[in-house]
């Protein structure tokens, strides 16, 4: 079931007022991205301003979800024992059915144990697309009794076609799924067919051709064997609350005797695979029907006296199959859409605390780090893929389309109403005039600003130069890992009157004067080098658009000890979870001596010590989940935030050392649908072993990339203004596996969420514009009649006066007459054309574009003999053993791996 944005608050406040000293503490299951973890702090705030115990559980995986719900989800269940109480899950499960995977739904038919005892799942995900049996299902049916039978029937009080109302109590437990708008907009064509399947009876499909409905009248006299089939069907219905026999919605039906792909995939893959949705004991086709069609005496041959008879068994039986497999075809076609990302985890707690009044600074900061994160980690409504930049972009396109440019907006203006400028003593703020702010106002500050970020990294925190070779932005624009590109960027500095010396030094202890005349340099010399993007715009007053202040990013101070950015905060985050505080320690001392040389060779970066190459071979839930609570801890202190930023530094400099190797040696193979390329050879390959280490590489090498085919074709991308999907693949070798990743080109899925507001009004226009249409052709129709009534007293007149014409003015009239009814119907063909063409355009831009890498990666696994573990939650993620990744990756060439 699934909560409306409208009532964001009303569990939260339910468990405030429920809570007592014996209450079990609330559970917290956390993703290891920094955006689930900002949202962990804003949460646990929450609880302990209202005194509410919880606990803190980080989760790495699918198998560690799994393990999770043995050892500390089912032991509270009160049938097993426990009281009861509430589970939060962020970022984790939204894609998988978690009343299986957390064992509160026990999929025997005959233990008798009630589902989810007691116990409550909320989950917050920006994960699409949702498990169905969690946003539509996921509750206790009530008892079944004689009026109550089927599943609407069976639906808790307050609960009405899966969507949670004010009259819902919560107390039995159950799967909450909160909402941010996209399934009360974008769902209702699979909620409708969700609550129709599960009222289905069972019944055995042996895959036969069904043809026309026309066809079942001809049964109803033809088939004679139909009489024996009524028992069978009543076999097949399963028992209240247990699962029907699951479908695969990512691959399609294979032969009962070719099942070991399809075993080898489910031994090997710890990602839980859509199942049918569950419902209500039936009474077989009885529910359907009335009970006397199904009777012997039913479908004996009628009486001469009766008219018709009804249906035969055969023939009910056929339209429910046909039935059944269309809303089974309209959930496989959700599933496979592909996968992308709605609004962010932080941002959704931060509009909790907004609906509770809790908001204050420190909780707006986590939320902005929260969603710079995500575009850092090219997570976007195309799932994860490089950004599109340039002209050619629509207004939709980048971050999360027009819902980015929303969040964004909100935040502003969040950080304007929480953090008022300083007013009475009549100077203009540094940022306001373009300078980026390095320190803060007082000896007190911990305000947030709106600042004129450039597209550099860390740029606070290393010198010009470093922060500008390091920019992924400049990386793609520039081409900086070849000869040409480095001179091009010695150029640039030199034309903007920067000298080597100057920009190789901190950016904090760089002249004066030129950091207030750096933004203005910059706009001047842009153009000449294609980066029209680099820094936001500013107009003269010191206001962009009106105060909007669009593309600026968001800066926080503490006091005297340090002024970061948000971005620069999510890149230090992002490090300490994929590389690790205490794994690089004995690194600082050779990273702080190749910074030199870095700086004057930027191809050469400190290679990994053993230290980190035997920490990266370890497995993935002893390794990462350590590394969650140093970033969790540095989130809120700010010097051990600091102390990650040589991590962080560090990490970019693996990311473009490498990068600049594939580049340069050509290392990227082009396959038939996408573009790959294998790290293994790099002193930094240990480092990739991590998968948001290994996306950000295969984020910068994909931008230079689709720069690279603009280039090509004249300034258009391929693939419909999308780049090219690109593979990356780093070898783990202790473990013998190899890491792969999937990005999606980008740009593409923009039509799909674009403004739902538009939409609506789209959608009044037409209504609109059909009423008028209607109108006008009422009147039209009223004034053809009274000018065909003024032609016959004419012609009553003539023939009065025995005139001969009446026969030629009667054609002339039906000619003129369709004339005009040919005029209306092109009009009205022209209108529909327009609809169909819309109507096309959005269902083609549903989809269109997706990171369809999950997909085939099962289809892959489903077809082949390649030993492979599907385990993280980002599904266009997998491992791959050494061996088989030749014949995984030349199976995968041939599937669609974006929508």
């Amino acid at each position: 079931m699934y909560l409306p944005r409208a009532l964001l608050s009303k569990l939260y406040l339910n468990l405030l007022n429920t809570r007592h000293p014996l209450s079990p503490p609330v559970l917290i299951l956390v993703a290891l991205e920094p955006d689930a973890l900002c949202a962990c702090r804003i949460l646990t705030r929450l609880f302990k301003h209202d005194y509410i115990p919880h606990k803190i559980q980080p989760v790495a995986g699918y198998a560690d979800l799994e393990r999770v719900g043995r050892e500390l989800v089912a032991p509270m269940m009160d049938s097993r024992g426990g009281a009861g109480g509430v589970v939060v899950c962020l970022g984790v499960g939204g894609m998988a059915d978690l009343g299986t995977v957390l064992g509160l739904e026990s999929e025997e038919e005959d233990d008798g144990t009630p589902a989810f005892g007691g116990v409550e799942v909320w989950v917050v995900d920006s994960h699409r697309p949702w498990n169905l049996n969690n946003v539509f299902g996921g509750f206790p049916l009530e008892p079944e009794t004689e009026e109550a039978t089927s599943y609407a029937a069976r639906t808790p009080a307050g609960v009405r076609a899966g969507c949670i109302e004010r009259a819902y109590r919560p107390g039995k437990g159950g799967i909450v799924v909160f909402d941010d708008g996209d399934i009360e907009d974008e769902l209702g064509k699979e909620r409708e067919a969700y609550l129709a399947l599960v009222d289905m009876p069972e019944v055995e499909d042996d895959g036969e051709d069904l043809g026309d409905s026309d066809e079942d009248e001809d049964d109803d006299n033809n088939d004679e064997s139909d009489v024996e089939e009524p028992p069978v069907l009543a076999e097949k219905v399963s028992r209240a609350g247990k699962k029907r026999k699951s479908w695969d919605f990512l691959e399609e039906d294979s032969e009962e005797d070719d099942d070991r792909p399809r075993q080898r995939r489910r031994s090997n893959s710890s990602t839980p695979i859509p199942d049918s949705p569950r419902r209500p004991a039936q009474r077989g086709l009885m529910s359907l029907r009335d009970e006397a069609v199904f009777s012997s005496d039913a479908l004996e041959p009628p009486p001469a006296a009766q008219p018709s008879q009804a249906p035969s068994a055969r023939t009910l039986r056929r339209r429910l199959l046909r039935l059944r497999r269309k809303n089974e075809a309209i959930l496989r076609e959700y599933y496979q859409l592909g996968t992308s990302y709605s609004e962010p985890v932080s941002s959704m707690m931060y509009s909790l605390a907004s609906e509770l009044g809790r908001e204050d600074n420190d909780l707006l900061w986590m939320a902005i780090v929260g969603v710079t994160s995500m575009e850092l980690y090219g997570r976007s409504s195309a799932g994860i893929a490089v950004p599109v930049r340039g002209s050619e972009a629509r207004p939709a396109s980048g971050w999360m389309g027009l819902r980015g440019a929303r969040i964004r907006q909100l935040l502003r203006d969040e950080v304007r109403r929480l953090n008022p400028p300083e007013v009475g003593n009549g100077r203009v703020l540094p940022e306001n005039t373009g300078i980026i702010p390095t320190t803060a106002r007082s000896p007190e500050d911990t305000s947030i600003r709106l600042s004129p970020e450039p597209k550099f990294l860390l740029i606070r925190h290393w010198s010009l130069y470093d922060s500008m070779l390091h920019s992924p932005y400049l990386f793609s624009r520039l081409k900086t890992w070849s000869e040409t590109g480095l001179k091009r960027l010695h150029k640039l500095l030199a034309k903007m009157g920067v000298s080597l010396v100057q920009c190789k030094q901190s950016y904090a202890h760089m002249d004066m004067m030129l950091k207030r005349e750096l933004r203005t340099k910059l706009l001047k010399y842009a153009s000449l080098y294609n980066l029209d993007e680099l820094v936001p715009t500013i107009d003269t007053d010191g206001k962009d658009r009106g105060g909007a202040k669009d593309g600026w990013g968001f800066v926080r101070s503490w006091g005297w000890r340090a002024t970061l950015s948000a971005q620069d905060v999510g890149v230090v985050i992002g490090a300490l979870l994929e590389v690790g505080k205490n794994t690089t320690a004995s690194l600082s001392s050779s990273s702080s001596s190749s910074s030199s040389s870095s700086s004057s060779d930027p191809n050469s970066s400190a290679a990994p010590s053993q230290d980190l190459s035997a920490a990266a071979s370890e497995p993935a839930s002893a390794e990462w989940i350590p590394r969650f609570w140093d970033a969790y801890d540095a989130l809120e202190d700010i010097e051990a935030l600091k102390a990650g930023l040589p991590t962080a530094q560090f990490l970019h400099k693996a990311i473009f050392t490498t990068g600049t190797t594939v580049l340069k040696k050509k290392q990227i193979s082009h396959l038939r649908a996408f573009r790959m390329c294998v790290v293994k050879d790099s002193p930094d390959a240990a480092l990739f072993n991590h998968p948001g280490a290994l996306t950000k590489l295969a984020l910068w090498i994909g931008e230079a990339l689709a720069e690279q085919e603009r280039e090509a074709s004249g300034g258009r991308l391929a693939h419909g203004g999308r780049g090219t999907p690109l593979v990356v693949a780093s070898l783990d070798e202790k473990r013998g596996v190899y890491v792969v990743v999937g990005t999606g080109g980008g740009g593409g899925p923009d039509t799909a969420f674009r403004d739902r507001e538009a939409a609506r009004r789209r959608a009044a226009a037409r209504e609109e514009k059909a009423r008028a249409r209607e109108e006008a052709r009422k009147v039209k129709e009223k004034l053809r009649e009274e000018k065909r009534a003024a032609r016959r007293r004419l012609r009553d007149e003539a023939g009065k006066r025995g005139g001969g014409e009446g026969e030629g003015e009667d054609a002339e009239e039906e000619d003129e007459d369709e004339d005009e009814t040919e005029s209306e119907e092109s009009e009205e063909d022209d209108d529909d054309d327009e609809s169909d063409l819309e109507e096309e355009n959005a269902t083609r831009g549903r989809g269109y574009g997706l990171n369809r890498f999950g997909t085939a990666f099962q289809e892959v696994v489903a077809e082949t003999n390649a030993r492979v573990r599907i385990d993280s939650f980002e599904h266009c993620v997998v491992e791959v053993k050494k061996e088989d990744l030749g014949g995984f990756l030349e199976s995968l060439s041939m599937k669609a791996v974006v929508g």
